[in-house]
C-alpha cells in the first residue's frame, strides 16, 4: 500500500509543478490580430479567417523558440479562458499547432465572434497574454 501512495504523490507533484511553471514571456508590443474578415463584415459561409502577428514569430506547437508561438482561435466564446492554464481544445477553441496562419470556417447563418490568442510550445498563453480584439461578423444565408 505504501508503494502506491509514493507513486501517487510523485505523480501529483509532477502535475502540480507543471501547472505552476513559469509562463513563456512575450516581448513588449507583441500583437495578434485578425486580418480578415473585418469587424462588422457580412458574408457567406465558408468564412476564410487570416491571422496577423507583429513583434513575434509563428512556430509549431512543441517547438521552443524565443518570441514565437502558435495561434488559437476562439469562435463565439464570451470570456477568455484561464490565461495561466493550457488553452482548451473544443469546437469553440481551435488550435493551430502546425503553425497555420489562416483557416476556413463553416459557420451557421447569424452573428459570430472571433478572437485570437497566441500560445507557446505547450499551448500556454504567453505572459503577458497576446490576445486580439474580438470581432463580430454576420453570416448570411
Amino acid at each position: 500500500m505504501k508503494k502506491y501512495r509514493i507513486a501517487i504523490l510523485c505523480l501529483v507533484s509532477s502535475v502540480t509543478f507543471g501547472v505552476f511553471a513559469a509562463l513563456t514571456p512575450s516581448p513588449e508590443g507583441a500583437k495578434v490580430y485578425i486580418v480578415s474578415p473585418k469587424d462588422g463584415a457580412e458574408l457567406k459561409s465558408p468564412v476564410k479567417v487570416i491571422f496577423g502577428l507583429s513583434g513575434m514569430g509563428v512556430a509549431p506547437a512543441g517547438m521552443a523558440a524565443a518570441n514565437t508561438g502558435h495561434h488559437h482561435l476562439m469562435v463565439d466564446v464570451k470570456e477568455l479562458p484561464n490565461m495561466k492554464m493550457p488553452f482548451p481544445k473544443n469546437e469553440n477553441h481551435i488550435h493551430f499547432g502546425g503553425g497555420q496562419t489562416e483557416t476556413v470556417l463553416n459557420l451557421a447563418p447569424g452573428k459570430h465572434t472571433l478572437q485570437l490568442v497566441l500560445a507557446d510550445q505547450a499551448h500556454f498563453p504567453h505572459d503577458p497574454a497576446v490576445v486580439s480584439e474580438k470581432i463580430t461578423i454576420t453570416v448570411r444565408k
